[in-house]
């Protein structure tokens, strides 16, 4: 009997601490609901709306690109393109064979799109292709239910309006490359396009502008149900350029008739580039589709360079056309512009003897005659008289020898030589003959025709250090230039001036064939033919070989310089044909046309006077 109670008592505690146990637990899951949906139940909405509502990023329109009138250089059009996002499709591969029997891929593109998408986020699309035609387009979204991951995005693609005849200034727009990641989430934006080069890549920032958001709703698949709310980005601003897209384009066609080259007109009061073009060009276009990889061999192999902005990039003796340099530092060291020279032909120097490009030479000639005829032995004897290092420094204010900082990238520098970069760069003291070479624009000197325009808008303007630039501004605002004056003394200038006057405009000026003719619009200039190989004694005696009977790259460079109206600057023109042969034959044609169709443009001008263009 005294079992019982024990047994009770026991059964007692144990009933007790089970249902303290139920309690407990009780309480524990009452405190967990009350966490949960009171407490936290915030934050668990946000999360379940985080997963059913998706935010993307919207890619700005990309700013136009207009001429200094407002005509359109570059624009957007529309276009679709398929999509990949890893996050939805989940074996990335696999999906994409399954696309591929919706449409043609290529191994290539389907190598790509599977590297592009293990570099990026998961959730991040990954661009399958551009430019789809509106067949594929189609037969994507009739079979989406089975193509998990892939979506058609409309987007935008760069349209160049003048295609080649801008290709060089305004470069074009491609892809983000891996390099080219800064973090910014717009960038691995699928579709979205960075400039590469000319006038896009230098303005790239103004141009790109900031992206705007969408906020969707998606399934449990990632499908998007609805949009819910949108915020449209800041398109890029819309960019004026100084050129004149009329003339533009007549430069281009002017320089097509020739292998290689390449023209700059250039605004010598406030340094505007109106016209810039190389030859041969390429379709800017192409690079914003995609180019194939036998359209890239093609053009990178080409030995024209078609990719080489040649009025940047291409380094040239500038031959005759520096005389003016020669000439203005020779009177600064006090030489009398009525200084004369006998020319017979030739002049020695020691051993060596240096040619007149006339062989029976020019006779007796002041500096005024000596610009006219380009007589290279009366430079020689400048030259020699006013020293390298005086006609280095001379070059050098008038924008030779070093990047005129044009707002374009790849420019080149050129090269000025003196006595201290012979000495730095070669370890060997300058040389008297090389003076004397270096006084008929030969030898080390080296200048782009960019620079060789600047110099010529410095000579017309009297002595002003324009500036060379592209950017006229943004469609509301438009830059202004002041340019400093170099302090050349204005007797020297004028003597310069009236040289480049005779040698377009008077009979026996070697420019007299290719002159303006039309009252008020005539033209000063100077014409240079550069050396491209050596001419050797046995072939002076024998009769030196025409440019016309040597192979193409043997031929001497074609140059030419000028300036008009001649009684009111207000345009500089410099032409350089690569193995043209003669300046005055090749390229002084070309700038005579060129110099005749910018005059012709200027509103303030016409007169009624009709372009070459519409004749």
């Amino acid at each position: 009997m005294a079992e019982a109670p024990i047994r009770a008592a026991v059964f007692s505690r144990r009933a007790l601490m089970l249902g303290g146990a139920q309690v407990l637990l009780m309480g524990a899951l009452v405190g967990r609901v009350y966490q949960l949906q009171i407490t936290q139940s915030d934050d668990f909405r946000v999360q379940a709306e985080d997963n059913r509502i998706n935010l993307r990023l919207l890619a700005p329109p990309r700013g136009r690109i207009l001429d200094r009138f407002g005509v359109p250089l570059a624009v957007n059009e529309q276009t679709y393109r398929v999509v990949v996002v890893r996050e939805q499709a989940g074996d990335v591969a696999a999906t994409l064979a399954k696309l591929s029997r919706v449409m043609v891929l290529s191994e290539a593109e389907k190598t790509s799109a599977l590297a592009e998408s293990a570099r990026r986020r998961p959730f991040v699309p990954v661009t399958v292709r551009e430019n789809l035609t509106w067949d594929e387009v189609a037969a994507i979204e009739v079979n989406a239910p089975d193509l998990p991951g892939i979506a058609i995005e409309v987007g935008q693609s760069r349209h160049y309006l003048l295609g080649g005849s801008t290709a060089h200034i305004l470069g074009y727009v491609g892809a983000v490359a891996q390099g080219e990641q800064t973090g910014d989430p717009l960038l691995e934006l699928p579709g979205f396009d960075v400039g590469k080069s000319g006038f896009e890549k230098q303005h790239d920032a103004l141009l790109r502008g900031s992206a705007g958001s969408s906020h969707v709703e998606v399934n449990a698949l990632g499908r998007v149900i609805r949009e819910l709310s949108r915020q449209e980005g800041n398109p890029g601003e819309d960019l004026r350029v100084t050129l004149d897209a009329g003339l533009q384009q007549f430069v281009q066609q002017r320089l097509a008739s020739e292998l290689s080259g390449s023209a700059v007109v250039m605004d010598v009061r406030d340094g505007g580039v109106l016209a810039m073009g190389s030859t041969p060009t390429f379709d800017p276009s192409a690079f914003s589709r995609g180019l194939t990889g036998d359209e890239w061999r093609e053009l990178v192999s080409d030995p024209l360079k078609p990719l080489s902005d040649k009025a940047i990039q291409g380094q040239y003796a500038p031959g005759s056309t520096f005389k003016m340099m020669v000439a203005l530092a020779a009177m600064a060291n006090g030489l009398s512009p009525d200084h004369r020279v006998h020319c017979s032909g030739s002049v020695s120097l020691g051993q060596a003897r240096f040619h007149c490009w006339k062989k029976e030479g020019h006779g007796s000639l002041d500096m005024h005659g000596g610009l006219m005829h380009s007589c290279d032995v009366y430079f020689y004897d400048v030259a020699r008289r006013a020293g390298i290092d005086a006609i280095a420094a001379m070059s050098r204010r008038f924008g030779l020898g070093s990047p005129v900082e044009i707002d374009l990238p790849g420019e080149r520098p050129g090269l000025i030589p003196d006595r201290a970069w012979k000495l730095a760069v070669m370890g060997e003291p300058w040389q008297p003959g090389e003076t004397l070479v270096a006084g008929i624009g030969q030898g080390f000197i080296l200048a782009t025709p960019l620079q060789l325009a600047v110099m010529t808008a410095r000579i017309a303007n009297g002595g002003r250090a324009v500036t060379p630039h592209l950017l006229y501004g943004t469609s509301d605002n438009v830059l202004k230039s002041e340019a400093p004056d170099l302090g050349i003394d204005p007797k020297h200038m004028a003597v310069v001036l009236a040289g480049m006057n005779a040698v377009s405009n008077e009979p026996g000026g070697t420019a007299f064939r290719v002159r303006i003719e039309q009252p008020g619009m005539e033209m000063a200039g100077k014409t240079g033919t550069a050396q491209v190989r050596r001419i050797t004694l046995s072939e002076r005696n024998a009769g030196v070989k025409k440019n016309e009977d040597l192979p193409w790259e043997r031929r001497d460079h074609a140059l030419f310089l000028g300036f008009a109206p001649v009684h009111d600057p207000a345009y500089a023109v410099a032409v350089v044909i690569e193995h043209g042969g003669g300046g005055s034959r090749i390229a002084g044609p070309i700038a005579r046309d060129i110099m005749i169709e910018t005059q012709a443009r200027d509103p303030s001008r016409r007169s009624g006077r009709p372009s070459l263009a519409a004749l």
